[in-house]
């Protein structure tokens, strides 16, 4: 089972069509369902309040302020909800992986390695962690083995800067998360074909056929 978590004001479906267009394909396994869910609209503080789907508020889009822990810890209850669902239909939960675009990536960091650490993976995509992030926090105090995190960053996005996702991955490899940071030059605030395939084959690597046979 592999959870997708979209960016801010798309939906779940609108990220589904989005990875359609770029593959030419919808992103299909045999063995894993992909799940796209739709964060709640609520008032978003970089658009002056106005109404967005996002997973969780912030003060700004910078590295360099508090995070809105409220809004982030009450979306993580939510989806600790569709996690749960998915155990009790019979998967296994090191046999889930999570991760987005941009805030989605952030959201699934937060998702896992706060109230998480036992799931099979995390991917992050044009995304970063703020500089004091709880994540940090909760990693310090942390003894068992993280789950996996996969992160890829186009070095032009003039959104969700270069430097944070790097900042971010070596934050996370200093408190024991296995990481790699895959690069995509002249890529800017975007998904490229090349990152999709990346991610499908690291997917198809923690998620292996033999393992689904013998659950």
């Amino acid at each position: 089972s592999c959870t997708l978590l979209c960016d801010t004001g798309d939906t779940g479906q609108g990220a589904r069509t989005w990875i359609k267009q770029i593959l030419n394909q919808d992103m299909a396994f045999q063995h894993i369902k992909v799940i796209y869910p739709t964060a709640p609209a609520r008032p978003y503080t970089p658009m002056k309040g106005a109404f967005s789907t996002v997973w969780f508020d912030r003060y700004k889009i910078s590295n360099d302020c508090p995070e809105h822990i409220e809004s982030i810890d009450s979306m993580c209850r939510v989806l600790t909800d569709l996690i749960n669902d998915e155990i009790k239909n019979g998967i296994a939960k090191n046999r889930i992986l999570i991760g987005g675009f941009s805030m989605g990536g952030g959201m699934a960091m937060h998702l896992a390695y706060r109230f998480h650490q036992d799931l099979a993976g995390v991917f992050a995509l044009s995304s970063f962690l703020n500089k004091d992030s709880a994540v940090y926090q909760a990693l310090k105090r942390n003894e068992s083995v993280l789950p996996e995190l996969f992160q890829c960053h186009g070095t032009a996005d003039e959104l969700v800067l270069y430097l944070w996702g790097e900042e971010t991955n070596k934050m996370l490899k200093s408190l024991g998360v296995s990481t790699s940071l895959h690069t995509f030059p002249n890529l800017n605030h975007e998904l490229s074909r090349t990152e999709i395939e990346k991610l499908k084959t690291w997917i198809v690597k923690k998620l292996p056929v033999e393992a689904a046979k013998t659950n």
